[in-house]
């Protein structure tokens, strides 16, 4: 049989593997997090407070919560192309009802409904990923990967920016309005080219070679795990996946407290103008390109991932207090917000490489599942408490010194974490490292 050198291989892999679920990501995040952009219009339009767009912005993550597992285990079922397909459509087509949006209550009930229709989709990606990538060449692609997600920044706050400018009062709809129409539609287009071109099986595709194809199966099944049966409930009771799921807790609460604020961070630092905030608030998204590449990189290059994801909440940790201290000076403000958004962004793709390395079979698949709902709760949170804070002080100052400290602390619980796998050791259990300092 002809050897097969592996860097190739996964570059061929990764080609095929990985635009899709970018686009898919990037599209995700955009949808998700585009009222931040929305919000200026939206609380003149409708006389929304600070509190209730930080309730409904963090109302996606309740309903991305309830139905989270629920869909994981779903897509075990039905396929991941089918799946994340169906997923696809139906946010696009919701987020694109959000030019409906007229009273508050409209606005919780779509938020609401927005998280019950993405829920599943980024641990549906993640597993789905991890049957093409061992553990090994995890940290390069996951960080590729979320490029995507700070990519999202880069191009969708201009974008934004442009289409509430530009398209006010376009056949009598605000531009907010147009902002949910316009970036849903694409969303939708995706998710039946997924249901069409997704493949999910590296044994029957015809872009491999046979010794392609046979090498490839043999570095994942050199992961597989033990035979035997690990039951779900087993999954809740690991230690080792709720201390993973408190440090994914405390990178949410920084990144959704960037995402769905800084539009008005960005304001506070006496930025105007939709298209100049849009354009302003790209600059943190590229630090973070540059960050997630470097970090990605670096931490398969040494085969560790502690030490790189505690560096990168520090990172973040740091860049908020140089936001915070910085007052009214625009360009030190931005400075923070870069730092703070390069740390936070550079930490998902080396965790998920960190955790799926300790984590298999039922345990891997359940444990994303709890880990990325559970966590993902922060997002609820983080935005509710950064604009009650506003309403009450007509500053973020005190949120902002909450979400550092979820940051210090999200380093240290990484620390903690002894490095082993967590798998099937016997039929129905789960062996969960222990935890130490």
């Amino acid at each position: 049989m002809t050897t097969v050198n592996d860097d190739a291989l996964f570059r061929k892999v990764s080609t095929r593997v990985l635009p899709l679920a970018m686009i898919g990501f990037f599209l995700s995040y955009l949808d998700r997090v585009n009222i931040g952009f929305a919000q200026e219009q939206l609380s003149t339009d409708l006389g929304f407070s600070y509190a209730v767009y930080g309730l409904g912005a963090g109302l996606f993550f309740v309903g991305y919560f309830i139905f989270e597992i629920p869909s994981n285990l779903i897509l075990a079922k039905v396929g991941a192309r089918k799946w994340i397909a169906r997923i696809m459509i139906t946010w696009g087509l919701i987020s694109g009802c959000m030019f409906l949006v007229d009273s508050e209550t409209t606005f919780y009930v779509l938020r609401f409904l927005l998280g019950v229709a993405e829920a599943g989709f980024i641990p549906g990606v993640l597993f789905y990923m991890s049957q093409w990538f061992p553990a090994s060449r995890r940290g390069r692609a996951w960080g590729i990967f979320y490029i995507a997600l700070a990519a999202s920044g880069v191009v969708g706050g201009p974008v934004s920016g442009f289409i509430l400018e530009g398209m006010r009062d376009v056949a009598g709809l605000d531009g907010w309005q147009w902002l949910f129409i316009i970036e849903a539609i694409p969303t939708v287009v995706l998710g039946f080219v997924i249901l069409r071109y997704l493949q999910e099986d590296h044994r029957t595709v015809r872009w491999l070679t046979e010794s392609e194809r046979s090498r490839l199966g043999a570095l994942l099944d050199a992961e597989a795990p033990p035979a035997g049966h690990t039951k779900l409930r087993e999954v809740f009771r690991s230690p080792m996946i709720w201390m993973l799921t408190g440090i994914y807790f405390s990178y949410n609460f920084a990144l959704y407290g960037i995402s769905f604020w800084l539009p008005n961070l960005i304001r506070d630092l006496g930025v105007d103008g939709d298209v100049t905030v849009g354009l302003v608030s790209a600059l943190p998204s590229l630090a973070a390109i540059v960050s997630m590449v470097i970090f990605g990189r670096s931490s398969d290059r040494h085969g560790e991932r502690k030490k790189h994801i505690a560096a990168a909440f520090a990172l973040s940790a740091v860049g908020f207090v140089i936001c915070i201290l910085a007052g009214d000076q625009a360009v030190l403000g931005i400075i923070g917000l870069m730092l703070a958004n390069a740390g936070a962004l550079s930490i998902p793709a080396v965790f998920w490489s960190f955790q799926t390395s300790m984590l298999s079979g039922t345990a891997l698949a359940g444990g994303i599942a709890l880990i990325n709902s559970t966590g993902n709760l922060a997002g609820f949170a983080a935005p509710y408490a950064i604009g009650a804070a506003k309403d009450a002080t007509d500053s973020a100052t005190i949120a902002l010194w909450i979400t550092a400290g979820f940051m210090v602390l999200g380093g240290v619980l990484t620390l903690t974490v002894r490095t082993a796998r967590a798998h099937a050791a016997a039929p129905g259990r789960v062996e969960a490292p222990d935890l130490a300092s």
